[in-house]
């Protein structure tokens, strides 16, 4: 009898990480489809990098998720989600992004730390509980890096951005997100006084250094890399 309990508690778990495999999969496929043109298929290679896997383990999970129809799947060119994917993809969204903002609103968390917290609390928190987080920070619309919260109904509102990187001088933006979630990034975004929110005005580029200028609500200039800049999502104000 114990060895029939323990078969079927393996089992329990094994379903549990397959569907946690398949919503992570979906949930990567949805970020890298919104970082490109409209139709462009997502290439297996990109999705290998942003999952830190090999490339065959992406192709045999893609042929997986084909099957039961959350995406389609072109071999040599890529994949795009399905609306039966997107759907679900967008509901892990939001209960990433909605926990996210709970753990730093909340919970006090520092913004850098909450992306891993997110990464696991995602998959066990039951739809009841999400719902009342929604409620309780007043059903916001973006997470703590600005990146939009889809609503309960998988709806995501995006408003229109551009890359700083792209900012002519001269021109003063708003920091609206920042597509880095990486410790370290964020760390350097928050002591240079790039969050979301702040409004810095470009007054340099260098082409051949591969650097922007900009001065941060109106205090001293700081000079970084176009990569860096690159990151830092914005909106003109003037």
């Amino acid at each position: 009898m114990a060895s029939r309990r323990a078969g079927r508690v393996a089992g329990t778990i094994t379903r549990e990480m397959a569907t946690s495999t398949v919503e992570d999969y979906l949930k990567c496929i949805l970020t890298l489809e919104s970082g490109q043109p409209t139709g462009q298929l997502v290439g297996m290679g990109e999705i290998a990098t942003a999952m830190d896997v090999a490339p065959g383990t992406v192709t045999s999970m893609v042929k997986s998720l084909e099957k039961d129809r959350h995406v389609v799947y072109a071999p040599y060119a890529g994949v795009r989600l399905t609306d039966q994917g997107r759907k679900l993809a967008l509901h892990v969204l939001r209960r990433h992004r909605l926990i996210e903002l709970f753990l730093v609103d909340v919970l006090g968390l520092d913004w850098s730390e909450v992306h891993e917290e997110a990464e696991r609390l995602e998959h066990a928190m039951s739809d009841k509980l999400i719902d009342r987080i929604d409620a309780r920070l007043g059903f916001p619309t973006s997470d703590p890096h600005g990146d939009p919260i889809p609503d309960a109904e998988g709806r995501l509102r995006a408003a229109p951005t551009v890359s700083l990187a792209d900012c002519p001088p001269g021109g003063t933006f708003e920091i609206v997100r920042v597509s880095d979630q990486q410790q370290e990034f964020l760390r350097f975004v928050e002591r240079n006084g790039l969050k979301p929110g702040s409004h810095v005005a470009v007054t340099h580029r260098d082409p051949l250094a591969d650097a922007v200028t900009v001065r941060v609500q109106g205090d001293a200039e700081t000079t970084f890399g176009h990569s860096a800049a690159a990151k830092l999502l914005v909106q003109r104000i003037s």
